[in-house]
């Protein structure tokens, strides 16, 4: 017993310090915004295009790149003949407004000052955001990201974000999942169950756009299918990372 108390105290604090120090190391491996290099990428080429299992990649003019669709896969990086594709390890996706996830290929940021909520419902929230999660078809991966925020690395309730067990006691819902059609009634009614004003906020690709599962007639190509949305966060699934940074921007904890 004294050796594993020991051992604790060695370990020090484990909770990581962003968004007051820095972010957490990322993984070499990690596949964070797509950035295209327009000085490699060869006009009527369309190799991307075709790769991607999405339609994330668009050759309509401006050439755009559609976050909310993209798996983040590497099938448009290896297709690409001129090495023009690349990840970079950016995890500042997440986005108020479904169009801002519809940015030029070659830009790899997009307008982060936009994710925040108005004033008037950030005062009336406080510091304070309870989150009912429901998971409506998915695979489950952005449910298991999710709950990386609650372990003691991440520690998200020192934020005053919780997720709680009954809509009744939550301020908005946090959706996973292309919305099946099985789901689409529950997840309906469990949006009704909250109180004035609510918030919806969509993780990852398929709560999003529907995903790889976008136009079957199974699913409702995302959570906007059935309930009005206010905060978007691409992955498949999003980095723990990329969910707490548009979760403090919602709330207005992170503002540059």
């Amino acid at each position: 017993m004294f050796q594993e108390i020991v051992a604790r105290i060695q370990q020090k604090h484990r909770t990581i310090t962003y968004p007051d120090g820095a972010p957490p190391p990322l993984p070499d491996r990690l596949r964070g915004r797509p950035v295209v290099e327009p000085a490699r990428c060869v006009k009527g080429c369309h190799a991307c295009e075709a790769a991607c299992p999405t339609g994330a990649l668009s050759a309509a003019t401006p050439e755009t790149l559609d976050l909310g669709k993209c798996l983040f896969c590497p099938e448009c990086a290896a297709a690409c003949p001129h090495q023009a594709i690349s990840y970079s390890a950016n995890y500042q996706l997440a986005a108020r407004e479904r169009a801002d996830l519809v940015v030029p290929r070659e830009r790899e940021m997009i307008d982060l000052k936009r994710a925040a909520l108005d004033g008037a419902l950030r005062k009336l929230l406080g510091r304070s955001l309870k989150l009912r999660q429901v998971s409506a078809g998915g695979c489950n991966a952005c449910e298991a990201d999710c709950n990386v925020l609650t372990t003691v690395g991440w520690d998200l309730s020192r934020f005053g974000i919780q997720f709680v067990a009954s809509p009744r006691h939550a301020d908005g819902l946090l959706v996973t999942g292309p919305v099946s059609q099985n789901m689409a009634l529950a997840l309906k009614k469990t949006y009704d169950a909250l109180s004035d004003p609510r918030i919806v906020i969509a993780v990852g690709a398929c709560a999003i756009s529907g995903g790889v599962f976008a136009g079957s007639s199974e699913v409702g190509d995302g959570a906007s299918s059935v309930v009005p949305v206010d905060l978007y966060i691409p992955g498949c699934p999003p980095h723990p990372l990329t969910i707490l940074d548009g979760l403090l921007r919602l709330i207005g904890r992170i503002s540059s």
